[in-house]
């Protein structure tokens, strides 16, 4: 079966996500942890919590994606800021518990000239004081396009802050196909030796999530301007591939198109045509 979902506003709280993705034929979907461009979060009501706990349940829901807001950034050269993103953090990682074992992705963050070893070690250092033993959230990084300074540009960042964490059965990756594809992954002519690179370098084990986009850019452009499915640079063709690829076709797979409800209830349902069950 296609887990497929997408981004969901949480200003209404959980059980409403879950009714909007059922909705629009979704069995899985991401949210914002708080104000995407801010720092305040909805207080958690445990009974709204419980509601959406049943309706995931009752419905097969695959693992559902919190995405930590853009402004973090576990690497600035501002310790103010660091120190920051990691109060943002683990305050998330705590109310995640509420809904357990699912997953929360987080953009590495940009080293603002300080070079990217110095980003990659400010970011293990932040995520070796967030993460706990018992906590039950796999946290992921997201696999980024590589404009500006930002860090995780490329399979070897992502795999040397991993490297440098100490609980690294905690840790995970999100592979977004419009940021790879920018940063010069050939996921339309290549996906084979892609994945392949990605188990060399990383480990496919890790692969825990994919951010399904289109990409409004030509291939190794260095942007990050996504694009509904199919009228992009990667193409239709490309995302059906990605889908039913069997080293991937068994991830939750979470649509940040450019859309509204009713356009991704139209991906989601030409994405479960094209999808081949085995």
């Amino acid at each position: 079966m296609l887990t497929i979902g997408c981004h969901l506003s949480s200003s209404k709280g959980f059980k409403k996500m879950g009714e909007d993705a059922i909705s629009i034929g979704a069995n899985t979907f991401q949210f914002f942890t708080r104000n995407p461009r801010g720092s305040k979060a909805k207080d958690i009501d445990e009974e709204d919590v419980k509601e959406f706990l049943d309706i995931i349940a009752e419905n097969n829901f695959g693992k559902i994606l919190a995405h930590a807001p853009y402004t973090l950034n576990a690497c600035s050269a501002d310790p103010k800021n660091r120190e920051f993103a990691i109060e943002i953090m683990k305050d998330d990682l705590k109310r995640m518990e509420y809904i357990p074992g699912n997953l929360y992705n987080f953009h590495p963050g940009s080293h603002v000239k300080q070079g990217a070893e110095v980003g990659i070690q400010y970011i293990a250092d932040a995520l070796n004081e967030i993460l706990t033993e018992d906590q039950t959230t796999t946290v992921l990084l997201e696999t980024m396009s590589g404009k500006g300074t930002e860090v995780g540009r490329n399979f070897q960042e992502i795999a040397e802050i991993i490297s440098k964490v100490n609980l690294k059965e905690k840790m995970g990756v999100c592979l977004d196909t419009c940021h790879i594809h920018d940063a010069g992954y050939d996921i339309v002519n290549d996906l084979d030796n892609v994945l392949d690179e990605f188990d060399k370098i990383i480990g496919l084990e890790r692969l825990k999530a994919i951010h399904l986009n289109d990409s409004k850019n030509p291939f190794e452009s260095h942007k990050d301007r996504h694009e509904t499915i199919g009228n992009g640079y990667i193409g239709l063709d490309a995302i059906t591939r990605i889908i039913n690829h069997p080293k991937l076709r068994n991830l939750p797979f979470y649509l940040e198109t450019p859309n509204e409800l009713d356009g991704y209830k139209k991906e989601i349902q030409l994405l479960r045509e094209r999808y081949t069950e085995v």
